[in-house]
């Protein structure tokens, strides 16, 4: 039977009601989920039934078996890693997304997409300060964004030694030295692996996690030639920068490219109050960032940003006969990222920013970091509690005195399931991380988890 327009309905109706209920509960369920993947996995895994099922019958079930294994990360109590919620606008620009179905790979094609995706482009570059000529594209995280900067950067600067690494690989080539600050992300160091660029120079940092500007240089002399350097934008402990501007100028004085991971910490860019944080990062030549952490649009979502577009339509951009390609201007989007195939991801960024507009994007960047700054405070004032780090961006760690005493403590934090917070280890010593990153966290949300950790507090002085 032919497909009928209304075929969709009924599966439709039914995910609308089911996700607005899933909205509706956020305020007030727990955070954590009740069961685990492998005790789920009996209620998915059943013997494949022989006969189709009506489409609204298959979403009703899947939410239900999902129910008790969902993380509620859309709440204004998640503070467990770098994920933001989403943003009204931008979760119903992703459903229409989703409907359109468009293969947002080339500008003939899906002009649709391409125009609303190449329109957040520009806004971003106005908004984070970054220079107008940039080529900006839409990438699956932070990740991937770091692999699009750090390929053209390895394009690029290989090129200047004299080597075409699209045309001859990488055996063979000059030497290239890839200098990271001690300590800078996992995410730098995959995509440093899947360019076959080995394990980076460590450069020492400070006791916030900043790179030592007169250590680069130092390092970068003793290792001379073909180099890019590494810079970060909010470290994931404490939310501090690299010294962007020094350490660029050192980087650019011996001919290397500059790139920054900016997954969450790039956006302090748009905020006059903390635009001095990331001072000199508009000097650098790639930036790397992540629209569902602090943009706050949902998931699969990165902004690659590279300064030189040559460079990076060099590693990415494709030309055949059966593609109807744009040989001119700002290119197709899959000149940028490594992808032939994508959903259209830049979409809920611009239904992101339209709705903010530039005063809400502020507001949105600046609310954020008082919060993290209110959870210090408080914690703060706690007895045996140690916030340690400086507290300048969205980022908290603390510790409860001991490494076994903090370990137990969030523990018992995240049994409660009222919120989640992730423990970690920093500069020697076992930490809660909490990580602001959410637009609809309120002062409701703010005293119900520290009263969660008076009460994980409590229970392990009474053990």
């Amino acid at each position: 039977m032919a497909a009928q327009p209304d075929d969709f309905d009924p599966a439709l109706d039914r995910a609308h009601t089911l996700a607005t209920k899933w909205l509706s509960s956020l305020p007030t369920r727990r955070v954590g989920p009740s069961r685990t993947a492998d005790e789920l996995l009996a209620d998915f895994a059943f013997p494949l039934q022989d006969e189709p099922l009506p489409a609204d019958a298959v979403v009703d079930e899947l939410a239900r078996l999902a129910e008790p294994g969902l993380m509620a990360m859309p709440s204004g109590r998640f503070f467990g890693w770098v994920i933001g919620g989403t943003l009204p606008a931008s979760l119903g620009a992703d459903w229409l997304v989703s409907a359109w179905d468009q293969n947002a790979a080339m500008r003939y094609a899906t002009p649709a997409t391409a125009a609303a995706e190449e329109a957040a482009g520009g806004w971003l570059l106005d908004l984070l300060g970054l220079p107008a000529g940039c080529d900006v594209g839409f990438t699956t995280g932070a990740t991937a964004s770091n692999f699009v900067g750090l390929a053209a950067a390895r394009q690029e600067v290989l090129a200047r030694a004299g080597w075409d690494v699209a045309a001859n690989g990488l055996i063979g080539a000059p030497r290239l030295t890839v200098f990271v600050g001690a300590e800078s992300h996992a995410s730098v160091d995959l995509a440093l692996r899947y360019l076959g660029l080995g394990t980076p120079v460590a450069v020492a940092a400070d006791g916030q996690g900043r790179l030592l500007a007169d250590d680069l240089a130092r390092a970068m002399d003793a290792h001379p030639g073909a180099a890019i350097v590494c810079l970060q934008a909010g470290n994931l402990h404490s939310g501090s920068t690299d010294p962007l501007a020094e350490a660029a100028r050192i980087a650019h004085d011996r001919g290397a490219w500059v790139h920054v991971d900016g997954a969450f910490g790039l956006w302090a860019a748009t905020s006059p109050r903390h635009r001095h944080l990331i001072a000199g990062v508009e000097t650098c030549d790639s930036w790397a960032t992540d629209a569902h952490k602090t943009l706050n649009v949902p998931y699969d979502c990165g902004v690659a940003i590279v300064a030189r577009p040559e460079a990076v339509r060099a590693v990415f951009g494709v030309h055949t006969s059966y593609l109807q390609t744009t040989e001119h201007g700002p290119g197709d989007p899959f000149d940028k990222v490594p992808e032939f195939s994508r959903r259209a991801r830049g979409v809920p960024v611009w239904a992101a920013l339209r709705s903010l507009g530039r005063s809400g994007v502020i507001a949105l960047i600046d609310g954020l970091v008082e919060t993290a700054q209110t959870f210090a405070s408080r914690l703060a004032g706690m007895p045996g509690v140690d916030v340690v780090n400086d507290v300048v961006f969205t980022q908290v760690c603390v510790s409860f005195g001991s490494d076994e005493r903090t370990r137990n403590i969030t523990a018992r934090l995240l049994a409660d399931r009222t919120t989640w917070m992730s423990g970690s280890r920093w500069a020697d010593r076992d930490v809660l991380r909490i990580s602001v990153s959410n637009w609809s966290t309120d002062a409701a949300d703010i005293e119900t988890c520290l009263d969660a950790i008076q009460r994980a507090i409590a229970a392990e002085d009474a053990a």
